[in-house]
């Protein structure tokens, strides 16, 4: 079954430029041209929020990995992270100097890296919001950024037709990528963390190792990229190009899988669920769309398992054939055994009601260090006040 169009969104007064899930799909953030912030619910007949505060163009918004708070990038130099609740309270960084481009959270939701016009990478700490340093070597704009899954790598795209690798703890470059035939839109980290995959305005999608430093694969398309997101189970990947369609690609098989139409001029942005079942788009029709992957569940169910076991995006062990084989071995064996499917299903399921329990209790415990470590700062602020106040006092006495 081709992916489907499930939702369209419409609210937002000029061209989408950002989309993204929250980790339990009921809600979707868009950033637009028109400096407002959108949150859609994703059940029906949820109205969404419009949230006002930036001044200029919203460039880029993402969901924390916990959902409680959303961050945002604006021409207006400043990067605002919300509360995606009714009252829509945010709180402001500033530290670029120029339009800020992207904005991404560490898989712990502790640090927030953001790419700006004034060719910076920054990195800055969520909870206390302070910004911590910056890593200056592109030579022009920088377009995006974004930390590995493990947090120790971060990943940087400009239009000095580079993508840089950087080590966070030692903040050097480690590589530069130089292959791009025009400026780099968007960058991105494999799920395993092993590669990367940018889109560019030479019409095309490079997918690089980051162990080895080598080319992996090359996609010639026919118009600019815009924006780009692997799947979870790492063997596809989404692109939105200028021409006003979405490709999904299968990175096992190295080849264009579908095109979709549905944006009426330029794709912008795009962009999975944390699921995978469902991804978003928006374009410079000023609209936002959801769509169902309709991928057959065990395309990729399968390779969620093994993938932890390493499965690497050149499928060096990879366990699929292409996509039609796999349809219809797929159908063959479930008539033989349904009844084990099912006990697979509720085990599964009951696995991803855990999962997402401990994600839960992880949020509060994220929360409450957060808490803590305020509280903490406050504390050390206070001592050092009353020690100050002490010498000033003993210098009163001797004086």
């Amino acid at each position: 079954e081709d992916p489907s169009l499930e939702r369209h969104f419409k609210g937002h007064r000029d061209a989408i430029t950002s989309v993204d899930f929250s980790l339990n799909k009921k809600q979707l953030a868009s950033g637009s041209m028109d400096s407002c912030l959108m949150i859609w619910s994703m059940r029906p007949q949820m109205r969404a929020y419009r949230f006002v505060g930036h001044k200029d163009a919203v460039m880029c918004v993402q969901f924390s990995p916990s959902g409680h708070l959303v961050a945002s990038g604006s021409r207006d130099k400043t990067v605002r992270l919300w509360v995606p609740s009714v009252k829509g309270e945010s709180t402001v960084f500033k530290a670029h100097t120029a339009t800020v481009r992207s904005v991404h959270f560490s898989s712990d939701g502790q640090s927030l890296v953001t790419a700006s016009d004034d060719k910076t990478v920054k990195v800055w700490t969520v909870h206390r919001q302070k910004f911590l340093f910056s890593l200056s070597q592109h030579i022009n704009w920088v377009r995006c950024a974004r930390f590995s899954p493990d947090g120790r790598l971060i990943v940087s795209a400009s239009d000095d037709k580079t993508v840089k690798l950087w080590d966070k703890t030692s903040r050097e470059c480690i590589h530069s990528f130089c292959e791009h035939g025009g400026f780099v839109n968007h960058v991105d980290f494999h799920p395993s963390g092993t590669c990367i995959a940018a889109a560019g305005t030479d019409n095309t999608v490079k997918v690089w190792d980051v162990r080895m430093n080598r080319l992996l694969q090359h996609y010639q398309g026919n118009a600019v990229v815009n924006s780009l997101s692997f799947h979870p189970s790492g063997n596809y990947l989404v692109t939105a190009s200028n021409d006003s369609t979405l490709k999904i690609l299968d990175l096992l098989e190295g080849r264009l899988l579908y095109t979709l139409h549905g944006h009426q001029g330029p794709a912008t942005c795009v962009a999975f669920s944390r699921a995978g079942d469902l991804f978003a788009s928006g374009g410079s029709d000023e609209q936002v769309m959801v769509w169902k992957t309709n991928f057959d569940a065990a395309d990729y169910g399968d390779v969620l398992k093994t993938q932890k076991s390493g499965t690497s995006v050149d499928g060096t062990h990879h366990t699929l054939q292409s996509e039609m084989d796999c349809g219809v071995h797929l159908k063959k064996t479930k008539t033989q055994d349904s009844g084990r499917n099912q006990e697979q299903q509720e085990e599964e399921t009951s696995l991803a009601n855990t999962l997402e329990h401990i994600m839960g209790q992880l949020d509060v415990l994220t929360q409450t260090v957060s808490i803590l470590e305020q509280r903490l700062t406050l504390t050390e602020d206070k001592l050092k006040e009353c020690l100050e106040n002490q010498q000033k006092i003993i210098q009163n006495k001797t004086s």
